[in-house]
């Protein structure tokens, strides 16, 4: 007669995640908490946002710039959520105190597609606290 021994199970993920994290990259680590914060924000994934239409999205500012549009002054911002990016531009602003690379900020506004890519026009935006 043979005796099972009860299946132990690890915390949280086990032995499973420990490896998998111990195997990801930086990057993909990252990019995994960053979807994980996005409940926190109570925002949507970037990657789910279709065009034209109001969305709330959170994330981290990767680049900063200053890019002249139409011969006016634009600020635009890359935010990273680890699903995707969308590019945030302010119109006739050329600094936005706050707004700056590694920021973490929550965006709301209206999703176009502009030369491929995903773009907010003059977001309504919020800082977060980083952490």
């Amino acid at each position: 007669m043979t005796t099972q021994e009860p299946q132990r199970k690890g915390g949280p993920g086990g032995l499973r995640a420990f490896f998998r994290r111990l195997t990801s990259s930086q990057a993909e680590l990252e990019a995994a908490e960053l979807r994980e914060d996005l409940d926190r924000h109570g925002a949507t994934p970037i990657a789910s946002c279709a065009e034209r239409q109001r969305f709330c999205v959170a994330g981290t500012l990767r680049t900063v710039t200053l890019r002249p549009r139409g011969g006016a002054p634009a600020l635009e911002a890359e935010l990273y959520d680890g699903s995707d990016v969308i590019d945030l531009v302010w119109l006739g602003r050329r600094k936005i105190v706050g707004i700056e690379p590694g920021r973490v900020v929550r965006a709301e506004g209206l999703v176009s597609l502009q030369d491929g890519r995903k773009v907010m026009f003059n977001p309504r935006y919020e800082l977060r606290p980083t952490g």
